[in-house]
């Protein structure tokens, strides 16, 4: 025994056992609800089974690898959402009445919207009383079902429960260190790449490669068959190796922006890359705006673009 007193979810009543056990129907994980929590996944194993004792009726089936709905605990969990979404309303009418929004804001991002670390920074300054929950991954989440405030996108969701607003565009670019370039040669049309380095980026979501955004005018509409030097599922990585002149790749243009500046990495074929992406704030559309969720889209709209490649940018870089 070490002393410490394990952290449970009595002092939270009623309201909290519910919690929990909707936590636990979204990630069908005991551990993954208790680390969403703050508390041990004893503690949340220990509510949900004093939670159904209390209404009489199992609510999962639990196995060595996930826990899972009964048919009871899925009729019951569209119970409690409504009921903790009253909950949070009376919350958010009551900040509302205060200069200050407070609260905490559960903000899911793709990975490749670490670019927003520095708007996130400074929004904490000027809003220290809204906790920030930040979820980063790839995978496409449902904002309502998942319980999330607000989602940061690289592209629009097509769902009519939600509301978006664009906060700038980026596109793909090509790049290698200038030192690779000396010795391999700069490519200057697609069929070039077939004899050079390419480093690739994997979805860990699907296990399929990005594929770079070729014009098929000039590669065919099936595309090129490029080598494969390198596949990874960490744009970190692939930057890195890019950096340390392992070959080509292609990648979002804000991620290179500060190393195409200070001269570590080079673009070339802009011309023959075609797709353009934009990022989008999004939020549920079927109650008031919460007032944390209203100052967060209108500071990402405000801020968010200045850490992307501006037009005038890529004109001086051509």
């Amino acid at each position: 025994m070490n002393g410490r007193r394990e952290v449970t979810v009595e002092h939270f009543g009623a309201l909290g056992g519910l919690e929990v056990f909707v936590q636990t129907a979204r990630t069908q994980s005991f551990a993954a609800a208790g680390r969403a929590l703050g508390i041990s996944a004893s503690a949340v194993s220990k509510s949900v089974s004093r939670l159904e004792e209390r209404v009489g009726v199992r609510l999962f089936q639990r196995s060595t690898r996930a826990v899972r709905l009964t048919s009871e605990g899925d009729v019951f969990l569209e119970r409690c959402k409504r009921i903790l979404g009253e909950v949070q309303a009376a919350e958010d009418d009551l900040s509302a009445m205060t200069a200050h929004p407070r609260g905490r804001l559960r903000v899911g991002l793709s990975l490749s919207a670490g670019l927003a670390l520095p708007v996130l920074s400074a929004f904490m300054a000027h809003y220290p009383e809204i906790e920030l929950d930040l979820d980063f991954t790839d995978r496409l989440v449902d904002l309502i079902d998942e319980g999330f405030d607000v989602l940061i996108r690289g592209s629009a969701l097509n769902d009519s429960r939600l509301v978006s607003r664009a906060l700038g565009r980026y596109r793909g670019c090509l790049v290698a260190s200038p030192a690779y370039l000396e010795k391999k040669g700069t490519p200057t049309k697609p069929a070039d790449l077939l004899s050079h380095a390419c480093l690739h980026y994997r979805w860990s979501t699907t296990g399929k490669l990005y594929r770079w955004p070729l014009s098929h005018a000039t590669t065919g509409a099936s595309g090129l068959a490029l080598p494969t030097t390198l596949v990874c599922t960490s744009l970190d990585a692939l930057l890195h190796m890019a950096l340390a002149g392992r070959g080509v790749t292609c990648v979002p243009d804000f991620s290179v922006r500060h190393a195409v500046a200070d001269g570590r990495l080079k673009t070339f074929m802009d011309n023959y890359l075609t797709d353009s992406n934009t990022f989008h704030v999004v939020w549920a559309s079927n109650r008031q705006l919460p007032p944390k969720v209203r100052v967060f889209v209108d500071f990402m709209i405000a801020h968010f673009s200045a850490h992307l490649v501006t037009k005038s940018e890529k004109k001086k870089r051509a």
